[in-house]
């Protein structure tokens, strides 16, 4: 059986979760017998083997930058992704309150509820495409704060090959 880390709570369900460092994180309601959560890992080999080579090559693909990288990254964000919202918020007729460059790892952007937008230093490792989808998706926010069918009716009528673009993300 695969090793894992499991993390109780007050949850009502099990749930599996492949980490960035390729472990695996069971988590569980508190009163949930051991054994009962062996036999769930084991049901999901097969699903934990897969995503553990997913996250292998996702790793692979995306290794951790050099500080020198890192800098390079972080420079082009500050120098760019001004402009870039700056140029897509004009079209859309929309205006961010502020801009904000993260370390984020897990997100490429955000949007918050007072309209600042954030974006990773990370997205400009990604093509000029991808990081437009990345701000237009952000931008649409602003106008509508789900991802409604309205929400995805915005974003298309900027970027009418939306998904083509969005799936640059996930190589």
């Amino acid at each position: 059986m695969t090793p894992y880390t499991l993390i109780r709570s007050s949850r009502r369900t099990l749930s599996l979760e492949i980490t960035r460092e390729l472990t695996v994180r069971v988590r569980a309601p508190m009163r949930c017998p051991k054994g009962e959560i062996d036999r769930f890992v084991e049901r999901h080999e097969d699903w934990i083997a897969a995503h553990l080579e997913k996250q292998r090559q996702r790793l692979a693909a995306h290794p951790e930058p050099t500080e020198e990288e890192r800098r390079a990254l972080i420079d082009r964000a500050k120098r760019e992704l001004p402009e870039r919202v700056a140029h897509y918020a004009a079209l859309m007729g929309v205006q961010p309150s502020g801009i904000t460059i993260t370390g984020a790892r897990r997100r490429y952007g955000s949007c918050s509820g007072k309209n600042r937008l954030c974006f990773t230093w990370r997205l400009m490792a990604y093509p000029d495409e991808a990081i437009d989808s990345v701000v237009v998706h952000e931008l649409a926010h602003i106008v509508h704060k789900n991802h409604g069918r309205d929400f995805y009716a915005l974003v298309k009528s900027v970027l009418p090959d939306y998904d083509q673009r969005k799936k640059l993300l996930e190589e």
